[in-house]
């Protein structure tokens, strides 16, 4: 059960002073009320889906009215904005693609925080800049809600099944609460500290990811020229060293695993638009913090490349394909 707190707390460094948290303390005894969910895109949709599966009443919304047809026809309650949401569910998850989404969800003209409810608890699980997850979390302490990052790990695969990482930011007394709803989404649910962690955590594994991906997909390129079988290439390098997730639950290359998106002509899983989005927070706060990043920004650069190529919207494993049109493969 979420403490109850008073006094004063700090949110990035800023003192929000006599916040009552009376409101929220039987929050994690109130299992199956309404859940508020914006952003229903490929990660959004299945993990509205988990939490309807778990007995949760779920009312959602989304920029695109033609997104919300299949939780709707589920049993979910959609309306017409975040404000509506917000009306209606004192718990509300958020999963949109970038800060300036988040931005608007949170604090635009039809945005939660204008009809949020006092001691309501909203966990953000885009992945977005840190600071922005900061600021958020201010403008809804001063509405007397509680603002988490809780940003996502493990693709539509993971989402499907309910096997998602998340890395939770926010005020520790809180993190009860959020997990209970986690669960029901995900297999892991970490507490990493104060709210902006969670965000500094995915973007560390987003940049390892793209870094791993490029590896393996220049290797298994390399092999197949080689002379090799791709799948063979696969089998002996996941039983070998040279083993990652990009080659044993995500290889990129066509025909070497099924149920991937580089098996479907890299169609839905994450796209190389968000990727390279991502890779730019990285570079961003890399740059903000002084940390050398030469491989992570190279793939930066790679992704921003795919991005101008006609990749933006294909998964982010097409980097294969991009490497073999590059080097004249195809």
């Amino acid at each position: 059960m979420a403490a109850v707190l008073r006094g004063s707390r700090y949110l990035g460094g800023k003192c929000f002073k006599h916040v009552d948290f009376a409101f929220v303390s039987t929050r994690s005894m109130a299992s199956k009320t309404p859940v508020g969910f914006i952003g229903l895109g490929n990660m959004g949709n299945p993990m509205a889906k988990n939490l309807l599966k778990h007995g949760y009443p779920v009312i959602a919304t989304d920029v695109f009215p033609e997104s919300c047809k299949e939780v709707r026809e589920l049993g979910a309650q959609i309306v017409d904005n975040p404000a509506e949401v917000a009306e209606k569910a004192d718990r509300i998850v958020t999963m949109l693609p970038s800060s300036p989404n988040v931005i608007d969800a949170y604090t635009g003209p039809n945005g939660i925080l204008k009809k949020v409810k006092k001691g309501s608890l909203l966990i953000d699980s885009s992945t977005i800049d840190p600071a922005v997850s900061k600021d958020m979390a201010a403008a809804a302490e001063k509405m007397g809600a509680v603002f988490m990052d809780a940003p996502v790990s493990g693709g539509v695969g993971a989402a499907s099944s309910g096997k998602l990482t998340f890395m939770v930011g926010g005020v520790e007394a809180e993190f009860t609460a959020a997990k209970e709803l986690l669960t029901c989404m995900g297999a892991n649910v970490v507490y990493c500290g104060q709210v902006g962690t969670g965000q500094a955590a995915k973007i560390c594994n987003n940049m390892l990811l793209a870094i791993g991906m490029i590896g393996t997909s220049e290797t298994m390129n390399l092999g197949v020229r080689l002379g090799l079988d791709p799948k063979l290439l696969a089998k002996i390098l996941n039983m070998s060293s040279g083993r990652c997730w990009s080659s044993d639950t995500y290889n990129p290359v066509p025909g070497v695993m099924e149920g991937v998106p580089s098996g479907n002509n890299y169609q839905g899983g994450f796209g190389t638009q968000l990727m390279a989005k991502d890779l730019g927070l990285a570079q961003n706060t890399a740059t903000n913090t002084k940390t050398p990043v030469p491989l992570g920004s190279l793939a930066h650069q790679i992704y921003r490349m795919m991005c101008a190529r006609g990749y933006a919207n294909k998964d982010f494993s097409s980097v294969f394909q991009f490497l073999r049109e590059e080097e004249g493969g195809q």
